[in-house]
C-alpha cells in the first residue's frame, strides 16, 4: 500500500492586497510503497487566500497552504505517483523490433 506525503517546496508572494500575500505555491507529492518511491511536483496559483480571514505570512503553516490546493490536483498527482510506483514494481513490457523471418 502506498503512503502519500504532500509538501510545499516554494511560495511566491505579492505585496497587495496585503503584505506577503501568497499567490503561488509549488508542491510535491511523494509516494512510498515498501522499497519503491516516486514523486511529482505541482504548482497552484491563488487568486485569493482560501478561508474567511487573511493569515499573515509568518503565521502560515504548511498544512494551511496544502489545504488551499484543490483536492483534485492532489488526487491527480497521487494517481500519477501510483502509476510510477506500479511501473517500478511491474515494469511495462515493450515490444521488440524483431528481424523478419525471411531474411534480408
Amino acid at each position: 500500500m502506498t503512503t502519500f506525503t504532500t509538501t510545499i517546496t516554494q511560495m511566491y508572494t505579492m505585496q497587495t492586497p496585503d503584505p506577503d500575500y501568497v499567490v503561488n505555491a509549488l508542491w510535491q507529492v511523494t509516494g512510498v510503497d515498501g522499497e519503491y518511491t516516486a514523486s511529482i511536483q505541482g504548482n497552484t496559483q491563488f487568486t485569493s487566500q482560501q478561508g474567511p480571514d487573511f493569515i499573515p505570512y509568518a503565521d502560515l503553516t504548511e498544512a494551511t497552504v496544502i489545504g488551499w490546493i484543490p483536492a483534485n490536483q492532489i488526487e491527480n498527482a497521487q494517481a500519477c505517483v501510483q502509476g510510477q510506483i506500479d511501473s517500478l514494481i511491474t515494469p511495462p513490457v515493450s515490444p521488440a523490433n524483431t528481424p523478419l523471418p525471411w531474411g534480408a
